[in-house]
């Protein structure tokens, strides 16, 4: 049986050929753990539960990797928390095992591998350090931004241009930009916020670092499918 699937980055649907037939890997964008699932959220997972199953059926069931992650260090989760008085731990323990509840009764089968965000730091804090390091990352009031004049193919794979990366409700417009669209990979904690030690102070990682961190620890820098997303245009560190 041969599966087409559409390339974002060729803008066209096209045959699927896996890297390796043996090891066909798929990284889903998860939920961000801070209230009840919408049918927003069980749209990729039913989409990609069909294809995980139909990828399974194609190249065999051990032969399949399909990850999908947990955000649970999130400003919005912060905001939660302190709205309802309920800790960040609470919170996000409750409402993951009910996103999986839910997402069971929908039938759809548990990915191979469910990453927390918390549990990756380190390696979000690799992932910067490099992209520091390559000059496509710089500090700046104790944030670490991704400078986007860096990457000239920024932006290619989404198809946006500057104005809309600006525009978008993930880009925050601060005076300690270089560039507007650039954004924040980490950033400062106050006492009262869940942080960690790196080598920019203490603090939390960016929405944009999480799942380029977790996707490259349990797949690889190069794996065969990205969904749940437009695609991140992050340059390989």
């Amino acid at each position: 049986m041969t599966i087409q699937l559409y390339n974002t980055l060729k803008r066209a649907k096209e045959a699927f050929v896996p890297i390796k037939p043996d090891n066909v890997r798929m990284y889903v964008c998860g939920p961000t753990v801070y209230d009840y699932a919408h049918i927003g959220n069980a749209r990729p997972v039913v989409v990609f539960d069909v294809l995980y199953r139909v990828l399974r059926e194609t190249y065999g069931e051990d032969c399949v990797t399909y990850v999908r992650n947990i955000t649970d260090v999130d400003d919005k989760i912060i905001a939660r928390a302190a709205q309802s008085g309920e800790s960040i731990s609470a919170i996000t323990k409750r409402t993951e095992q009910a996103f999986l509840d839910d997402m069971g009764a929908l039938n759809a089968l548990k990915p191979d591998i469910q990453p927390r965000a918390t549990e990756h730091i380190q390696d979000m804090l690799t992932m910067i350090g490099k992209l520091v390091a390559a000059g496509h990352a710089y500090e700046a009031e104790g944030h670490v931004l991704f400078n986007v004049e860096s990457y000239r193919e920024y932006g290619h794979l989404s198809g946006r241009n500057r104005e809309e990366m600006v525009a978008g409700a993930r880009v925050e417009v601060a005076p300690y930009k270089k560039d507007p669209a650039d954004f924040v990979l980490w950033k400062p904690s106050t006492g009262e916020q869940p942080g960690w030690n790196s080598p920019w102070g203490r603090g939390r990682p960016g929405w944009h670092i999480e799942c380029s961190a977790m996707s490259e620890k349990h797949l690889g820098p190069t794996f065969d499918i990205h969904g749940g997303g437009a695609g991140s245009d992050l340059p390989a560190p």
